[in-house]
């Protein structure tokens, strides 16, 4: 595993599927041609609408529909792993999604899918947002072996709380697709990317939404790579594009045997 490189997009996705993926296949031509094994992209990378609603209206049968079909077929078209920070996969109940977010091989075959536990409410002044309103929850955290490691699989808003990542530890890397509001991205979003790095020994993969999208909502971005000492690898503040960093297992190996926290974690 030493010396893989991974790549984190960073998009300003708008509300037309289509221009969407365009972006997607920009990015992933871009990390494969920089020697990426694996590229991950944002939460909703698909859609940012101008209405809650926008995403349950290009909901996707599991297994079948224009965005998976597009994830496997780039996917193998640059042989590489392509992280889909969320799908729209329809539910039972007509107004609501499952968050899912996927993981494709470099031959185009999906190997894993998380549906999003923690589904965000925030209010505070002008912005209000309450996800239950739209997303259906999932129910079981995940990992799944790679060639790049054993990855975590998480979506934007878990990341608040440690105890699902300890469920799966120990893992080589997790991944955080996310679509940050400004006001608590400026707060916590570096503080808790860092902290769940330096608390599970592990790579943090963190693509996110950045900028300014046709609603008028603006994401706060600062997609960054994090390594398992806490350290900042990459970091893109606004606007489209990657960041590009190595996986090293010799380093997740030395920092676990000099500070072994995970063996000496004594639970209740």
């Amino acid at each position: 595993m030493a010396g893989l490189r991974v790549a984190a997009a960073q998009m300003v996705s708008g509300p037309e599927v289509a221009a969407n993926l365009e972006a997607a296949a920009r990015l992933i031509a871009a990390a494969a041609a920089a020697g990426a094994r694996l590229a991950a992209l944002p939460e909703n990378f698909y859609i940012i609408g101008r209405h809650e609603g926008d995403k349950v209206k290009v909901r996707e049968k599991d297994g079948s529909g224009a965005i998976q079909e597009f994830l496997s077929r780039v996917s193998k078209k640059h042989a590489i792993w392509v992280l889909a920070g969320t799908v729209p996969i329809a539910t039972a109940d007509p107004a609501r999604i499952r968050s899912a977010c996927l993981l494709y091989d470099d031959q185009g075959r999906r190997v894993a899918r998380y549906d999003k536990m923690h589904v965000f409410r925030y209010e505070s002044g002008q912005e209000s947002y309450d996800e239950a309103r739209t997303v259906e929850p999932g129910e079981a955290p995940l990992a799944v072996d790679s060639p790049i490691g054993r990855l975590a699989l998480s979506v934007c808003y878990d990341v608040r709380f440690p105890e699902f990542y300890r469920r799966l530890a120990p893992f080589d890397v997790m991944f955080v697709p996310s679509a940050f509001t400004v006001p608590t991205g400026a707060a916590h979003w570096e503080t808790l990317l860092r902290a769940r790095a330096i608390e599970n020994l592990a790579y943090v993969v963190a693509p996110a939404q950045g900028g300014r999208h046709a609603s008028g909502r603006v994401t706060y971005g600062h997609t960054m790579i994090i390594d398992p000492w806490g350290k900042v690898l990459g970091e893109r503040a606004e606007g489209e594009g990657l960041v590009l960093a190595e996986v090293d297992s010799a380093l997740i190996h030395k920092v676990r045997s000099e500070l072994p926290a995970l063996h000496n974690r004594k639970l209740p």
